[in-house]
């Protein structure tokens, strides 16, 4: 039986050899879209009960890095997709079968609470604008994080913090406007989503935090900002991938300014390779054994301890900032023929960069491991 990884082969050359059109065109061409979900490639997260693949955190990594390898701009076009459909977990199953049923519906989204919704009978009644809405063009659904406000006072869970929840609606209810110019995963058309006034069921709303899933199968007790930092940190991974690649096919063929040698001949490139080449090794066994530590967890009859999810999120953190130092000294090794458009290297080094400003992976993130990791007292919803 062919593995998702073996459905999505075929279309990497073709994201690979696209991804200065998508530069150009600021986002996920239609028809590559249209070919991803065929593939499967937004359904990873999707309930095996919706027809989806439900697969593993490993397999989400693995087929998640693969895209990115070839172009880091699709590869978190597939991650947002599949982690969005995290929702189908949380939501009444009648509106998830509208949302989810069909194997092509790409869904997509914002979790930050930039909007606000209204309760109003047994809706909810919506307003907001949010940014870094990755992939929203060739979207079906959207959802969007909304501060909830009843009789003219915003809701508060028990612990103080502010009641939010995502809004899920169609996307033709939505008006994207084209903000995204930008140094960084380019393609990705991740401009703003704004409704006004639409109302959505309260039981296609979800809360990450507060609900707790329909399903049942171990991927939905996996931390759900754990997931979404897992899809960040694999882009990363899969990103930096390339540009080792990249790096490695100039060097065997670039030679510096009156030398004689190829790149690949100088005793410091090879050193300086080398090093990179053990920190992604390096980086990307840290990841694995904290996923598939989690998973076993995941996969028993307690829940995951705020430890575990907390090392989860720091191997994320670290697997994004180490694929960023690695592209950045990949483009200095690569020297002036780096700096051209034509180069793989300059592509990679901003992409890098624009990954590592997720709030997933920032450097906030490693504030929250390590106060657990002191042993301080800590709010352990978003972790």
């Amino acid at each position: 039986m062919l593995t998702l990884l073996d459905q999505l082969a075929p279309l990497l050359p073709e994201l690979a050899a696209r991804a200065a059109e998508m530069e150009e065109a600021r986002r996920l061409p239609a028809d590559l879209a249209a070919k991803l979900a065929a593939a499967g490639a937004f359904r990873m997260v999707t309930p095996k009960s919706l027809g989806g693949l439900e697969l593993s955190p490993r397999e989400i990594v693995e087929v998640t890095e693969a895209a990115a390898r070839a172009n880091a701009s699709a590869g978190w076009c597939v991650m947002i997709a599949a982690t969005t459909a995290l929702n189908a977990a949380y939501m009444a199953p009648e509106h998830a079968q509208e949302v989810y049923a069909d194997p092509l519906t790409i869904t997509g989204g914002v979790f930050a609470p930039m909007g606000k919704a209204v309760v109003e009978g047994e809706n909810y009644r919506v307003t907001g604008r949010w940014q870094w809405g990755s992939g929203s063009a060739n979207c079906t659904w959207l959802c969007g994080g909304c501060t909830v406000w009843e009789n003219g006072e915003m809701k508060r869970l028990p612990s103080g913090a502010p009641d939010t929840r995502m809004m899920v609606f169609p996307a033709s209810e939505a008006t994207l406007h084209d903000t995204w110019h930008v140094m960084g995963l380019k393609g990705t058309g991740s401009g703003d989503i704004e409704v006004k006034d639409i109302l959505v069921p309260r039981g296609r709303s979800v809360s990450l935090v507060a609900d707790t899933p329909h399903e049942t199968g171990a991927l939905f007790k996996f931390p759900a900002f754990g997931l979404l930092a897992l899809g960040v940190s694999a882009v990363a991974l899969g990103n930096a991938r390339g540009a080792l690649d990249a790096f490695n096919a100039l060097a065997t063929v670039k030679k510096s300014q009156g030398s004689a040698k190829t790149l690949s001949e100088r005793q410091s490139m090879q050193a300086d390779y080398a090093r990179c080449e053990a920190a992604w090794r390096a980086a990307r066994a840290y990841l694995f054994a904290e996923i598939d530590r989690v998973w076993t967890i995941a996969q028993g009859e307690g829940s995951i301890p705020m430890e575990a999810r907390a090392d989860l999120r720091l191997a994320c953190t670290h697997m994004t900032r180490t694929g960023a130092d690695i592209c950045r000294t990949l483009y200095d090794l690569g020297g002036g023929a780096a700096l051209f458009e034509a180069s793989d290297l300059q592509r990679r080094f901003r992409d890098a960069h624009a990954i590592t400003q997720h709030i997933v992976t920032a450097p906030a993130t490693l504030e929250l491991t390590g106060r657990i990791l002191f042993g301080l007292p800590t709010d352990g919803g978003m972790v």
